[in-house]
């Protein structure tokens, strides 16, 4: 089993070297070949210096693709290398790699093929702002009557893919803002998503790229998004698992 964590990266200078510390502090104990890429797409700051400095594997885009793009890019490598399974982990910190092997045996076992690190099952750590919890619900709520599966934390990019979704999505993969739209697109795809919970992290230094006036550009956007997607896509059967 092969498995590739994807950390995409951004002006993330303050926090990529922790971000790839803790996970390297935990893959050896795990019972899986774990790799990782960084995908830095056009930082503006020393991010790509740090990853050349510290031997990091990473690969610079040519142009500024956004989160969407950066993901993809991932997705793309690990389907040219054969990887088994991929793991997102944003280049923030908010995610804790200690919940690695979490994420993903429900996939390594065959029980999903999209599972996702909830930080709002146990309620524990942190739970980003209100507003933002706000929109998330209402996410939520329109994943499941878009397409019947309850995902209550739609936002997060802590997830792990099998290898038929990982291909499907180096192929299509939203550009803004995806993680909701993943969900939607793959669960009408007829692939099996879930969730399993986590403890997330403030960002351990930074900036985030989310303001105020952008989260409610988000909750617009992604609304619609979700809504045209499930209105122009037929649903696949449930595919065949072993």
């Amino acid at each position: 089993m092969r498995v590739l964590v994807i950390i995409p990266c951004y002006n993330e200078e303050a926090n990529i070297e922790r971000v790839v510390s803790r996970l390297k502090n935990v893959t050896s104990d795990l019972p899986y070949s774990v790799d990782y890429i960084i995908v830095n797409d056009c930082s503006t700051d020393r991010s790509a210096e740090i990853c050349q400095e510290n031997n990091f594997s990473y690969l610079s885009l040519p142009v500024n693709l956004g989160i969407g793009g950066g993901v993809q890019s991932g997705y793309l490598y690990a389907r040219e290398h054969h990887y088994d399974i991929t793991v997102q982990l944003d280049g923030d910190g908010q995610h804790d790699p200690a919940y690695l092997d979490a994420v993903i045996s429900p996939v390594a076992q065959g029980n999903l093929d999209m599972c996702i690190g909830s930080r709002f099952i146990t309620k524990q750590g942190f739970q980003t702002s209100f507003m933002r919890r706000f929109g998330i619900n209402i996410l939520s709520t329109m994943i499941r009557i878009l397409c019947g599966v309850h995902v209550l934390d739609t936002t997060s990019g802590f997830r792990a893919c099998g290898k038929e979704l990982t291909s499907y999505f180096a192929d299509h993969y939203a550009q803004d803002y995806p993680e909701p739209e993943a969900i939607i697109s793959a669960v009408l795809n007829g692939y099996r998503v879930g969730e399993v919970p986590v403890i997330m992290q403030e960002r351990m230094g930074g900036t985030s790229s989310i303001s105020p006036f952008k989260s409610i550009y988000y909750m617009v956007k992604v609304g619609i998004a979700l809504v045209v997607f499930r209105l122009t896509s037929k649903r696949k059967q449930r595919r065949d698992h072993p």
